[in-house]
C-alpha cells in the first residue's frame, strides 16, 4: 500500500472541502445569517490543511487499484466528516452522529434526513445541504480530475472506483479530458435546469438549490412538504430534469459527437425507458381511486416513478397511503435504479439486463448442452470477466443488505420500515416506506442504527467494492 500517495491525495480533497463551504458561508453573508461564520471557520481550517499537505510529496507514484479504492473511500469519508462540522458549529442539528448522517446522505445523493422539520433551516445550511448531492452527483474525485489533474498513471483507477455502473471507459483517450467532458455536461444540464425553474417563477435561492438537487438525484427539498407545495410547472421541469440525469452521460457525450443512432439505440436506455413506463401505467391503474381523475393518478404515479428509479426521492403525495401493488412496483424501480455512468443510484438497468440474458442463456443451455451461448450487450459479446464481476457484484449486495436489514432491526421497528430504510440507503434513494416514507425521517433510529445505514449509503454510491476493500486488514499491509 502507497500511504503516501493516498495522503497526498487525501489532502486534495480536504482543500477542496475547503472551497466548497466558502459557498454556504458566502450565502450565510448574503443573507446576513450568523451562521455563515461556521461554515467560513471550518472552510479556512480545511483549505490551510490542505494547502500544508502539498509540501509532503508522495514518496512513490506506484498506484494500483487498491490504491484507487482506498482513495476514493477515504475521500468521501474525509469530505462527509469535514462537512458535518459547520451542522453542530450552528446548533442546527447538535448531535455529530446525525450531522455526519446528514451530510453523507447528501454527498453519496441518497437524500435521506434526520431532520424533523427542514424549513426553520438558516439559508446557508439548507444551501450547503442540496449543493452537497451536485457535489457528490458525478464524483468528488472526478471534479477534481477535471479541475486540477493529478499527474501519474493512477486517473483512471480513481474514476473507475467512483464511477457508478459495471465498468467504465474513456470518452476521450485522456482521463482528464474525459473528467471535464462530464462535468461540462453536468453544468449545462444544471444551468438549463436553472434557467428554466426561474422562468416558472421560482426565485433564484430556490431555482438554484432545487436544482442541486435534482441534477445530483438527491431529493432534499427546501420545505417539509418535498416539491408538493410547488406549482406544476416546477413540478414538471423537475420531473424532466430527474429522468434526464438518470441517463448515462456518454448517451450526451454521442449526441454531442453528432452520432444519434449510436445514442438511441443504446439497450440500456431503451429498458430504461421501457421499465419506466410499464410502471407508471401499472401504479396508475392501481392507484386511480385514490385521486380525482385518471390523469391526477398517472401523472403522480409517473413522477414517483421517474423519482425514485432515478433515486432522487422527490415526492409530490404520501406513496405510503397507495395500494400494496402499487409500493411493490415502486419497490422493484427503487432496485433497479437509473442506468450506469448516470448521477443516480441503484442496481443499475444494465447489470438488471445482463442478469436477465445470463438466466435465458442458463436455461437455454438445458435446452441445447451442446450450443455455446454468450450475453451481449449493445451488440457486443461481454467479457467473462465482466460478467463474473456483474454476478457478484448481486451477491455482495444481497449479503449486506440481509446483514444490514438483521442489525437495524434491533430498534424494533416494522418490518416494512427496515426492509426500505436499508434498500433507501443502499440504492441511495431516501424515503423508503413506513416510518421512513416521505413524510417521515430517518431521525427515530439509534446511533447503531444510523452507522449501519451510514455504511450502506457510501457502500452503495461506491460500487460496494472500495468500501469493503477500506475495511479489510489486508489492504494496509505493506
Amino acid at each position: 500500500m502507497n500511504h503516501s500517495i493516498i495522503r497526498y491525495i487525501l489532502t486534495r480533497v480536504l482543500e477542496f472541502a475547503g472551497m466548497f463551504l466558502l459557498l454556504p458561508a458566502f450565502v450565510g453573508l448574503l443573507y446576513g445569517e450568523k451562521e455563515g461564520f461556521a461554515y467560513l471557520f471550518t472552510a479556512l481550517v480545511s483549505i490551510a490543511i490542505g494547502f500544508a499537505g502539498k509540501f509532503w510529496k508522495p514518496k512513490s507514484k506506484v498506484f494500483y487499484a487498491r490504491e484507487g479504492f482506498v482513495a476514493v473511500s477515504l475521500s468521501w469519508i474525509v469530505l462527509s466528516l469535514v462537512g458535518a462540522v459547520p451542522f453542530c458549529l450552528t446548533g442546527e442539528i447538535p448531535s455529530y452522529v446525525d450531522a455526519v448522517f446528514e451530510t453523507i446522505s447528501g454527498i453519496t445523493t441518497t437524500g435521506g434526513t434526520v431532520l424533523g422539520d427542514v424549513e426553520t433551516l438558516s439559508r446557508c445550511t439548507q444551501f450547503w445541504r442540496l449543493f452537497t448531492h451536485w457535489i457528490g452527483g458525478v464524483g468528488v474525485l472526478v471534479l477534481i480530475l477535471a479541475i486540477l489533474p493529478l499527474s501519474g498513471s493512477y486517473n483512471m483507477h480513481l474514476m473507475r472506483a467512483e464511477s457508478t455502473g459495471p465498468s467504465v471507459g474513456k470518452l476521450v483517450p485522456k482521463i482528464k479530458n474525459t473528467a471535464r467532458i462530464l462535468y461540462e455536461i453536468y453544468i449545462a444540464i444544471t444551468l438549463t435546469e436553472i434557467v428554466l425553474l426561474l422562468i416558472a417563477g421560482l426565485p433564484l435561492y430556490d431555482a438554484v438549490t432545487l436544482t442541486f438537487s435534482t441534477v445530483g438525484t438527491g431529493g432534499y427539498g427546501l420545505l417539509n412538504s418535498s416539491v408538493a407545495s410547488y406549482s406544476m410547472a416546477v413540478q414538471v421541469i423537475i420531473m424532466v430534469f430527474m429522468l434526464l440525469c438518470g441517463i448515462s452521460f456518454n448517451i450526451y457525450y454521442l449526441l454531442l459527437a453528432k452520432k444519434p443512432k449510436e445514442a438511441f439505440c443504446n439497450e440500456e436506455l431503451r429498458v430504461y425507458l421501457l421499465v419506466i413506463l410499464a410502471a407508471t401505467i401499472s401504479i396508475g391503474i392501481s392507484i386511480r381511486g385514490n385521486f380525482s381523475s385518471i390523469w391526477e393518478a398517472f401523472y403522480e404515479a409517473g413522477f414517483q416513478t421517474i423519482s425514485l428509479i432515478t433515486t432522487t426521492g422527490f415526492s409530490t403525495c404520501d406513496f405510503n397511503l397507495w395500494p400494496s401493488f402499487a409500493k411493490m412496483i415502486l419497490f422493484f424501480v427503487m432496485f433497479t435504479g437509473a442506468c450506469a455512468g448516470s448521477t443516480g443510484g441503484g442496481l443499475k438497468v444494465s447489470r438488471l439486463i445482463v442478469w436477465v440474458k445470463s438466466i435465458r442463456n442458463e436455461v437455454l443451455s438445458v435446452i441445447h448442452p451442446h450450443s455455446v451461448k454468450k450475453v451481449h450487450l449493445d451488440g457486443r459479446a461481454l467479457s467473462g470477466e465482466v460478467i463474473h464481476s456483474i454476478h457478484l457484484y448481486l451477491i455482495i449486495y444481497v449479503c449486506i443488505y440481509i446483514v444490514s436489514v438483521i442489525l437495524i432491526s434491533v430498534d424494533n421497528f416494522s418490518f416494512e420500515t427496515n426492509v426500505s430504510a436499508v434498500m433507501a440507503a443502499m440504492n441511495n434513494i431516501g424515503p423508503g416506506f413506513d416510518v421512513v416514507g416521505p413524510t417521515g425521517n430517518f431521525g427515530g433510529f439509534s446511533v447503531f442504527s444510523k452507522c449501519v445505514l451510514m455504511f450502506d449509503m457510501l457502500a452503495g454510491r461506491l460500487e460496494l467494492l472500495p468500501i469493503l476493500v477500506v475495511f479489510s486488514a489486508r489492504t494496509w499491509k505493506k
